[in-house]
C-alpha cells in the first residue's frame, strides 16, 4: 500500500524556499483489500441467487409421522385428545410440516371410508389422505381392487378414465406383506396409490397433486408415498 513520508522531499524544500506557496500533494489512492472485495462480490451472488430461485409450496423436508387408527364410524369421535392413539395405530404416514389436518365427518367416513386427510394449505389440491374397508382378508387382483376404490370416489373415476398413463406394480415389505402401488398420471393431475390388507381389513393410501406441484414437489410427494405401512399384528 502506498504511503507518504513524514519528511519533505529536496525539491520540495527548494520549492518552498523559492516560492512562499504552499505545495499540492496529491492525494493517495483508495482501494479495497482483495478479501473485501471477494466478500462483497460473493455477497451479491448469493442475493441474486435467493431473490431469483422460485418458493417451493413445501417450505422444509421435515416431516411428522401420523399415527391412524382406523376406527369404525360407530366408534369416530374425532381427533385430538387421544393420548394413547401412537399405541392403538393401525398404520402411519409422514405429513410434510406445515401441512394441515381436514377434520373428516362420520357421515364421510360411513360412506366411504375415509379415515384421515392432510393437505397442503398453500394448494389445497395437493393433499394425502386414507381409506379404509372392513371384511377383506387378502387383496384381489390389482385391477379389481382399483376399480372397486373408484366406486366410491368420483375423483379417482375421473382421474383414471382421462388418464394419460396407469402403472401398477406389487411389493412386499420387510416382513413379506404384499402393497399393490398404482401410478396414474391424468390431465393436470397426478396420483399415487398404495394399497394392503391388514387386521382384516383393506387400507387406501392416496397422494395427489395438480401438475404443477407435481412437477415442483415430486420428491416431498414421493417420500410420504412410500412412508404409509401398517402396524401392530396383523
Amino acid at each position: 500500500m502506498a504511503t507518504l513520508s513524514s519528511s519533505p522531499s529536496p525539491s520540495l524544500l527548494s520549492s518552498s524556499t523559492a516560492n512562499p506557496k504552499t505545495p499540492y500533494l496529491k492525494p493517495p489512492l483508495l482501494f479495497f483489500p482483495k478479501p473485501l472485495t471477494t466478500a462483497l462480490t460473493t455477497a451479491l451472488a448469493t442475493t441474486t441467487l435467493l431473490l431469483t430461485s422460485p418458493p417451493s409450496s413445501i417450505a422444509s423436508d421435515a416431516y411428522n409421522v401420523y399415527y391412524g387408527t382406523a376406527a369404525s364410524a360407530a366408534n369416530y369421535g374425532g381427533y385430538g385428545g387421544n393420548s394413547d392413539k401412537k399405541a392403538s395405530a393401525e398404520y402411519v404416514y409422514d405429513v410434510p410440516d406445515g401441512w394441515k389436518e381436514r377434520l373428516v365427518s362420520k357421515v364421510e367416513k360411513g360412506t366411504n371410508g375415509t379415515d384421515s386427510e392432510f393437505y397442503n394449505p398453500k394448494k389445497r389440491q395437493e393433499k394425502e389422505y386414507l381409506t379404509f374397508l372392513a371384511g377383506f382378508r387378502q387383496l384381489a387382483p390389482k385391477d379389481v381392487i382399483l376399480n372397486n376404490l373408484a366406486l366410491s370416489d368420483v375423483e379417482l373415476q375421473d382421474l383414471i378414465a382421462g388418464a394419460d398413463s396407469l402403472v401398477s406394480e406389487e411389493k412386499k415389505d420387510e416382513n413379506g406383506q404384499l402393497y399393490y402401488v398404482y401410478e396414474i398420471d391424468g390431465i393436470g393431475k397426478h396420483s399415487l396409490i398404495a394399497v394392503t390388507c391388514a387386521k382384516n381389513k383393506l387400507y387406501a393410501h392416496f397422494v395427489n397433486a395438480p401438475a404443477p406441484e407435481w412437477k415442483r414437489d415430486e420428491d416431498t410427494l414421493r417420500h410420504i408415498h412410500e412412508s404409509f405401512k401398517t402396524v401392530g399384528s396383523s
